[in-house]
């Protein structure tokens, strides 16, 4: 084999091609996660997938190195498809959005069962399988390129393997805490993309060769940065108050008339809302707030809440709203959400935040609390390690005596086994007073749990002091107006506790559990999801069914 580049000629530039190509395999994959998250979630199922089709990609990439290697090694060949997978890469800013919504709304019509699975499975494999087979070429080519002799074939392999795997690192590391939470997931993929770009322009300008090709290459980088640099994850939406990521999530505030909104998905779910007149949300908040009154809070001197996954705080806010001298600290793992709070949510400055996550830091904390509010699940990405009944004996040791838990369950199953009964089970195994509520027109379920049995005739009289609740005399029209706008607001969340009250099932334990060691709470929520999509698309099926896909996409589209 005669090497035609002089950059060759050393040992240097095929160690630096490896380093490389290490570093785009690990920033591709989690570009990858961000780019699927927002669409499917971040949970532990769609990583499986991910590094599943990049390890099929990389596998199959390796053989086909190895044999083409063997039988044409010429390193015109190897930087070729390292140019291609560059340019690939570049491309899924531009059109990777498009073909997850395109796959998605093909599958979604034909797949009942783990419709996450085969959608997330079949966006890899057409997004990203193709660039990583290509890389997945480099290591065996490069040992091709550069033993000399079997005297020291072992040195060499391992001088490679060892510069793909501090490239590895490095891939690591860079786009999760320096280009994603900096420049974006688009101009993250441009960067590693640009990279492989300019190992291959080096190679093919030291050699003479591959002009065109090259020129080519150059031209639809340039045309993919300047289409694909839009940030935007909703591309449908125009008019968000924000939008971008952060290091745990993909984040979206929308702001109308009435409210201002959080959403961490795309296409479904709100993780937090502000009234901007204030009251009650008709959301999951207003039946939670049904554990302060539990809790007998309005009768206590010190008043004392804790709520894990506080989000922009809008059961925070209410409870700050409705009751008086009351301590509220939050919890949030994700601190640009805690940003966001201050700055579109109106989040109170006297609540404090802590970024963290919710069990560690009630492993770090001593204070016990009137009401604890678990509010950290989403979509189906439920943290385990706060779904387990380690995680819930952790909150009841940080309860007062007539202290209630609260947690916000956001999948409603129907079948036997699923995740609200493991998780309702599994409180129930800890707690000796358990209750369920669900919430009208949303899929949320309300639990309370607490270890005193007179909790629900606390509540009811303290619905009825709130009902009771002396106002001052009002002495001009400004004042009179102020408090009967109070009075009003106060008998609405009665009415609304009053409806919790009469909805609420007490809670017989059963023997689904979840541990710290057996916690499958992804598949259990994406059991619940199937559920909820066949739900959502049946009318659409229907249509479909009945006048095909013109008639569908005429209803879709007027």
């Amino acid at each position: 084999m005669e090497n035609k580049s002089f950059v060759l000629q050393k040992k240097w530039y095929l160690y630096l091609t490896e380093f490389f190509s290490g570093m785009a395999v690990m920033a591709v994959e989690l570009g990858a996660s961000r780019l699927l998250a927002p669409y499917f979630s971040s949970s532990q199922i769609v990583w499986t997938i991910i590094i599943g089709t990049i390890m099929i990609a990389m596998a199959l990439g390796n053989v086909y190195g190895g044999r083409s290697a063997d039988k044409n090694p010429n390193p015109d060949k190897l930087y070729g498809r390292i140019c291609i997978a560059a340019i690939w890469i570049a491309a899924i800013p531009v059109v990777g959005k498009y073909l997850i919504l395109g796959i998605s709304a093909i599958l979604i019509f034909s797949i009942n069962e783990n419709f996450l699975i085969w959608a997330a499975f079949a966006a890899c494999m057409v997004i990203f399988v193709f660039p990583l087979f290509l890389l997945g070429t480099v290591t065996p080519s490069l040992v091709k390129y550069s033993t000399d002799s079997l005297e020291d074939n072992g040195k060499t392999v391992g001088t490679l393997t060892a510069s793909n795997t501090i490239g590895s690192i490095l891939g690591t590391f860079l786009p999760t805490f320096v280009t994603i939470p900096s420049v974006g997931t688009s101009i993250t993929f441009f960067i590693f993309a640009g990279i492989l770009l300019l190992l291959s322009l080096l190679y093919f300008i030291s050699s003479h060769s591959g002009k065109k090709k090259m020129i080519f290459c150059i031209l639809f980088f340039l045309v993919c940065c300047i289409f694909g640099h839009n940030p935007s994850f909703a591309f449908w939406e125009k008019e968000l108050a924000y939008e971008g990521e952060s290091v745990y999530n993909y984040l979206q505030v929308k702001e109308s008339e009435e409210d201002v909104i959080l959403s961490t998905n795309v296409l479904f779910g709100v993780q937090s809302i502000l009234k901007k007149e204030e009251g009650l949300t008709g959301m999951y908040y207003d039946y939670a707030m049904f554990a302060p009154f539990m809790a007998d809070i309005m009768q206590k001197d010190t008043r004392d809440i804790l709520v894990l996954g506080m989000g922009t705080g809008t059961f925070a806010r209410q409870c700050s709203h409705y009751f008086e001298d009351v301590t509220i600290h939050g919890v949030e793992i994700d601190k640009k959400i805690t940003d966001l709070a201050s700055k579109y949510f109106a989040l109170p400055e006297d609540i404090k935040v802590t970024a963290y996550d919710g069990r560690a830091y009630l492993q770090a904390d001593k204070k016990q609390y009137d009401v604890i509010m678990v509010d950290a699940y989403q979509d189906i990405t439920i943290p385990f390690q706060m779904s387990s009944i380690e995680f819930f004996t952790l909150v009841k040791e940080h309860l007062k005596d007539t202290g209630v838990m609260v947690v916000n369950m956001n999948m409603r199953g129907q079948k036997e086994g699923n995740i609200n009964q493991y998780l309702s089970d599994t409180v129930a195994n800890v707690f000796d007073f358990v209750y369920t509520v669900d919430v009208e027109k949303s899929t949320n379920r309300e639990l309370f749990a607490c270890s005193f049995e007179n909790a629900l005739e606390i509540a009811e009289q303290n619905i009825e002091l709130l009902q009771q609740k002396d106002f001052l005399e009002s002495s001009s029209e400004e004042k009179e107006m102020v408090e009967s706008d109070l009075k009003s607001k106060r008998l609405e969340l009665a009415e609304m506790m009053i409806q919790v009250k009469e909805n609420l099932l007490p809670y017989q334990k059963g023997t689904y559990l979840l541990t710290d060691d057996i916690a499958p709470v992804e598949l259990l929520g994406m059991q619940v999801i199937d559920d909820i999509i066949r739900d959502e698309v049946l009318y659409y099926k229907d249509m479909y069914k009945k006048e095909g896909w013109k008639g569908l996409l005429n209803n879709l589209t007027n």
